[in-house]
């Protein structure tokens, strides 16, 4: 997991965020089960609420709010060079998890 913290850092995303560490236990949901990369707000996303006691609209917007952190004021060029095109509007919570969890499969 050391890898996925160090790459939401270099993304521009603060550890201070409540995405950060949702968008850090998602990853490692989604290399457990790749299935949920197919169903993130009716899977992915209760199951990081129920591990952080906390609701799946909570965690959908605490992530939105990341990547928005990382679009507007991080990394936005990493971004591009990890995702292997580049992107014309801030990537959607499914989309910018999508990329990540490519990107660390690939470096694996």
């Amino acid at each position: 997991m050391d890898k996925t913290r160090a790459l939401l850092l270099r993304l521009g995303i603060r550890s201070t965020l409540k995405g950060f560490h949702f968008l850090l236990y998602g990853l490692k949901l989604c290399f457990s089960s790749e299935d949920y990369l197919l169903s993130v707000y009716k899977t992915l996303y209760v199951d990081i609420a129920d591990h952080f006691g906390t609701s799946r609209d909570n965690v959908e917007h605490c992530i939105r709010t990341a990547i928005s952190s990382c679009w507007y004021k991080g990394n936005r060029e990493l971004l591009n060079e990890i995702a292997g095109f580049h992107l014309k509007q801030r990537p959607a919570n499914g989309e910018f998890i999508d990329i990540l969890y490519n990107h660390l499969y690939q470096e694996e």
